[in-house]
């Protein structure tokens, strides 16, 4: 069982930026994010795995950057020019498999609310 804890998430302005930072209780090779605004589906945002590979939803191609730290088993997301359509609870994910379709562990999420 793996537990994920993240931080960093809150308010920010448009065209702004936030970090988002996800600790791992242990060594995954898949690590990332998923969102999920109102009324809305959730939706990968962005993932990346031991190797260094990714994906990106074609949402935030640009804009957010995935990376890791693997000696800390902890994943971050650098989010710039951020968008009112970007608010939605950020939900860290992990997995054995980079492009799994339904990820394993969840962490509980945390708010990014973009708005002036």
């Amino acid at each position: 069982q793996v537990q994920l804890v993240e931080s960093g998430g809150g308010l920010v302005q448009p065209g702004g930026s936030l970090r988002l930072s996800c600790a791992a209780s242990g060594s995954i090779n898949a690590m990332g994010w998923y969102r999920q605004a109102p009324a809305k589906e959730r939706e990968k945002v962005a993932l990346i795995n031991t190797g260094g590979s990714t994906s990106y939803a074609d949402s935030v191609k640009g804009r957010f950057t995935v990376s890791r730290d693997n000696a800390k088993n902890t994943v971050y997301l650098q989010m710039n020019s951020l968008k009112p359509e970007d608010t939605a609870v950020y939900y860290c994910v992990a997995d054995g498999y980079l492009y799994s379709r339904s990820y394993a562990y969840w962490g509980q999420g945390t708010q990014v609310t973009v708005s002036s």
